[in-house]
This record gives C-alpha cells, structure tokens and sequence, in this order.
C-alpha cells in the first residue's frame, strides 16, 4: 500500500539554514514511507496539489498563512501542518511541534486530530494573532534585509525608529452591536504573539473565539508598561486603561487608513473586519 503523500511548501527566499531543514525534513519523511513534494510558497500561485494528504509549510507564520488559505480553497480536508523554520513561528510554537525531523515527520504522519478555528480579514486567513499598534508601524518600517541578516533584532531596529517619531490613533472598534473607541487594539486567535508573549492566555486555536484586549491610550510609557506585562507575564487585565472582551467578528476602524498585521506581516489598511471561520482546519 502506498504511503501517504506530502506537500512542503518553502519559501523560495529562504536562506541557507532553511533549505539545509527542508532536505532534512524530506529525507525523514521519505524514510518514513510518504511521497514528498516540494513547491515554493509564492503567495500569488500557491496551489495544493490533487495527490496531497498531507501539507506542510517550512517557514514562518507568514508562510503558514498562504497555505491555510490554499487548503481551504480545495474544498476536501488536507492535514496542515507547520515546521519551525522561520524568524518567529507562533502555531508552532503553542502546537509544540519539534524541530527535530525525525520526530516532526512522525507527527505529520500521523492521524491530523487538531482543529483550529483561524480567522478571517476579508479573505485571507489570520491563524494566531493581530493588532493596530505601534509594532505595526515598525513592521513597516522593517529592512528585510536586515532581517534576513540579523532575524529578530531588526524588530528591534525599527521599534527605535517609532519611539522617536511617536504617534497616537483613534480607532473605534465595533463588536455584538457596541461600539470601543481605543488607540491600540490586539486581537488573539491564539495564545502568543511576538515570541512567548501573550496579552490574551486564555486564548486558544481550537476556541471559535476572538479575544480583544483594546488600549484607550498609547503613550510611550504607557505602552512600554503593556509591552513589559506581557513580557513577564503578569498579564494585562490590571492595567490602567486595558478593556478586554471576546467575541466572533471585529470591525476595526481609524481616523486614517492605519496598517493592520495578521502573524507579523502588514496584510491589511483600516477599516478591517476580522471574522472567526465556521469551518476548522485540521492540524496534526
């Protein structure tokens, strides 16, 4: 009986370390007795192939997010899932799947039991987290060469750039029938967001739920002191000036046309409206 067939999707501007992963994975996988296929995740032409039981992407959140979206356009259930191979891998990491790939092809394998409920910004899928913020502007103002080049600490780099030029927005969020007017707004759809923070650690990728911690005020202390709970992980609900709530759609309105980030990419501009999907994609 043949075995299973296996889609990895890699990003074709990965750097060296990630091609050395994705031949590593393969040969695990190919040992395991599965057919492997390997397709670059150019976001415009990502496509899931008819012969795949299985697919599974080889970068990070932002790779991640292309192939969700490609599976749910195949209309069948396709097991998902994702190798830790980029600069920050949220799912992976509350999914806690390995780096080693012996064991990860063993998962991959194995029988997809893990459904998560991602959401939706328009169409496209947003599998961990989001937020309007000032992080969004400093992914804006990313290098991505630098951040090829130096990985994490080119989020830092461009941070710097927005303490020094600060600036305040007004959104006003509008959910079950209310209306929140705040000047940062994050939303969990899952338990991370930017490494092993969380600003909502109740949130879940199998829960069909939103959960929205909303800023009434950014100043750069203030923010600072939101960034620092997260970071220690006191949590954020006794803050001054925090209002937290859950619900299954968000709409996210600005006084400008602010940058929206879905899973560390800016995939979107203000107005938004963000939706938790009635069908689940199932993970191994």
């Amino acid at each position: 009986m043949a075995g299973p067939t296996v889609q990895l999707f890699v990003n074709p501007r990965a750097g060296f370390g990630t091609r050395v992963q994705t031949r590593r994975l393969r040969s695990a996988l190919e040992r395991s007795g599965a057919q492997v296929l390997v397709s670059e995740s150019v976001a415009d032409r990502l496509t899931v192939d008819p012969q795949a039981d299985r697919v599974c992407s080889v970068g990070g959140d932002g790779t991640l997010r292309y192939v969700v979206d490609a599976v749910r356009k195949t209309g069948r259930t396709v097991g998902v899932g994702a190798y830790p191979a980029g600069t920050i891998n949220l799912l992976a990491m509350e999914s806690a799947y390995p780096h080693e790939p012996r064991a990860f092809a063993r998962r991959l394998l194995d029988e997809p039991r893990r459904r998560h409920f991602h959401a939706l910004v328009g169409d496209m899928p947003l599998s961990v987290c989001g937020s309007v913020g000032p992080e969004c502007r400093a992914m804006e103002r990313l290098s991505p060469r630098l951040k090829r080049t130096i990985g994490r600490a080119a989020y830092i780099v461009a941070f710097a750039g927005v303490l020094a030029d600060w600036r305040r927005a007004r959104l006003t969020l509008h959910h079950d029938g209310r209306q929140t007017a705040c000047e940062a707004v994050y939303v969990a759809k899952g338990r991370f967001f930017a490494g092993r923070w969380s600003f909502a650690p109740q949130a879940s990728l199998g829960d069909p739920l939103l959960h929205v911690v909303a800023l009434e005020r950014v100043t750069r202390l203030g923010f600072l002191r939101f960034a620092w709970a997260m970071l220690r992980r006191r949590g954020v609900e006794g803050l001054p000036g925090i209002r937290s709530f859950t619900c299954r759609e968000l709409t996210i309105a600005g006084d400008a046309p602010l940058p929206f980030q879905a899973d560390g990419d800016v995939i979107a501009s203000l107005p938004v409206t963000i939706s938790v999907s009635s069908e689940a994609v199932t993970f191994a």
